[in-house]
């Protein structure tokens, strides 16, 4: 069980509040901004025990920065703009039955894997 400590519950509380996909630092900075004196290393835990509780799905840019939003709570890709951030989650039925075809192929079980496809959304093309 995971102990809900107040660093965790205003973390939470920000996502609550936000759209789309952002990072630690964006996350500590409203915190500090709403007069919150939690540390960014506290942030980075907060976040990263909620993915890896499934609270929050993560990306990784092309530079390799980890960012974070709140998720739906079944399994699902992310269509994501390059330009503003917004992202869509996507079902993908297809991918889902090549990876279990490819797993199995090559004598693998109990498979995971993410997606995101990355583009320009239609409001950026403009």
């Amino acid at each position: 069980m995971v102990r809900t400590t107040r660093q965790r519950a205003a973390v939470v509380a920000v996502f609550a509040e936000l759209e789309g996909f952002h990072s630690a630092q964006q996350v500590h900075a409203r915190l500090r901004t709403a007069g919150d004196t939690v540390g960014l290393s506290t942030v980075y835990r907060a976040v990263q025990s909620l993915a890896d509780d499934g609270e929050l799905d993560s990306i990784r840019t092309d530079s390799g920065e980890a960012l974070y939003r709140r998720c739906s709570t079944q399994h699902h890709h992310h269509l994501v703009c390059r330009d503003c951030g917004r992202t869509v989650e996507v079902a993908g039925p297809t991918v889902e039955q090549w990876a279990d075809r490819v797993a199995g192929e090559h004598g693998f079980a109990d498979v995971s894997h993410t997606l995101e496809i990355f583009g320009t959304c239609a409001s950026c093309r403009v």
